[in-house]
């Protein structure tokens, strides 16, 4: 079983410590560049991983995902995009509960009750077609909630564009999903399966805005950094993240 005694005690002890650095590192004295609207003093080093990227996505990314594209029917790929959705809506109540968003919290759990039902497993996205529209969150979200600032962009290896806050969101988010606890291997396989399936569906489904973007545009790298933050902050309802307020003021020195 994955719901292992040593390994929750483990991630028990390790939340706290996550937690307290998510606070402390996303200060708002981070938040913002005078006059660019970004804060980006690792970008020598982000510009590395960014050219790394691009290296993997050109050999093996791009090449797999227009082959997953091309071998799939369009139902099929449909299909696992709606699994690896309907088995990540557990995540996404537990982020809308910390959150205190009990709408949130109800139409996740309305989805995946439905979907996993009358949606056979997630094949079928059901709910949808019944009015009950999808609720994307993250630990990411949930640490804005609680206050934190975003930090510095930085670009992660093979993940891509992020910032601090929402990569500390990204490792909390491995063990934000109840069904991790409960599926038995092998069956514990098809979550993080299903979504990787998911990504490359998408890297192929839009092959020609990432392309454009990756290889295409002057400066791939600002671009992506670009469009990264400008959706972040408006997916979180921030027109300007200066105006995000942090109560911990306090200046860290990386990440």
């Amino acid at each position: 079983m994955l719901s292992s005694i040593p390994f929750k005690a483990g991630v028990t002890r390790l939340a706290p410590v996550i937690f307290l650095l998510a606070l402390t590192a996303c200060g708002p004295g981070q938040d913002l560049a005078p006059g660019d609207g970004f804060n980006d003093p690792y970008e020598q080093r982000n510009r590395k991983v960014h050219a790394f990227n691009r290296g993997l996505d050109r050999a093996l990314v791009r090449p797999a995902a227009k082959g997953y594209t091309n071998i799939l029917p369009d139902g099929v790929e449909t299909a696992v995009g709606n699994v690896a959705g309907n088995l990540g809506e557990p995540a996404d109540m537990t982020n809308s509960l910390l959150q205190g968003d009990f709408r949130g919290l109800g139409n996740a759990s309305l989805r995946f009750l439905i979907n996993s039902t009358f949606g056979i497993v997630g094949i079928f996205d059901v709910a949808t077609d019944w009015g009950v529209p999808q609720h994307d969150t993250n630990f990411g979200e949930t640490l804005h909630v609680w206050g934190a600032g975003e930090g510095a962009y930085i670009e992660l290896p093979v993940a891509g564009p992020s910032t601090q806050r929402d990569a500390i969101g990204r490792v909390v988010d491995l063990f934000t999903n109840p069904l991790s606890y409960i599926i038995d291997d092998p069956e514990s396989y098809i979550p993080p399966t299903a979504s990787a399936a998911a990504r490359l569906g998408d890297r192929g489904r839009f092959a020609d805005t990432v392309d454009s973007i990756l290889y295409e545009s002057a400066d791939s790298y600002s671009q992506a950094r670009l469009i990264y933050l400008q959706n972040r902050r408006f997916e979180l309802g921030q027109e300007d993240e200066s105006a995000d307020i942090d109560p911990f003021e306090l200046d860290t020195e990386g990440f």
